[in-house]
């Protein structure tokens, strides 16, 4: 079944539920995958690939927004913008755990031959590519990062 199919069963269990957090987050969710869909004049189809990276991008604007928030001290703006999340992360293939990028990560700069942050782009791309869906891009980062200096 495909996530529009799923989105669609979730937002009927939703709205029977009155959840309008959920509904709100699969709205969302249906709405830019309608406006992917249609981007460029005409109807296609968006590969597993490409709904993964819709739904990984929606993910990052809430959690961005809720840091946002945080930061200005505004928790009663930061909470909804967080359980959105939630709802949203449940359509993303299960995320990897730190270490199991950790290892991803070294062996991918034994494999390259990376020996400095001048090697960064490198082997961030192909852990990006290996890795997606699985893992958020800041932590990916991070790790490769760490392992470079």
């Amino acid at each position: 079944m495909g996530l529009q199919e799923q989105v669609m069963q979730e937002m009927k269990a939703a709205m029977k539920a009155k959840d309008t957090v959920a509904l709100e987050s699969l709205r969302a969710i249906k709405s830019a995958l309608l406006l992917a869909q249609t981007q460029g004049g005409g109807a296609k189809d968006l590969t597993e690939e490409d709904e993964v990276k819709l739904v990984q991008k929606l993910v990052k604007q809430r959690k961005d927004s809720a840091t946002i928030y945080k930061e200005q001290g505004r928790d009663d703006l930061a909470a909804p913008e967080l359980a959105q999340v939630a709802v949203i992360e449940r359509f993303l293939p299960e995320q990897l755990t730190e270490e199991e990028i950790e290892k991803v990560v070294v062996q991918t700069i034994d494999a390259t031959g990376a020996s400095g942050m001048k090697d960064m782009g490198k082997v961030m791309g192909i852990v990006s590519k290996e890795l997606a869906g699985q893992a958020d891009g800041k932590t990916i980062s991070a790790i490769v990062r760490s392992k470079l200096a």
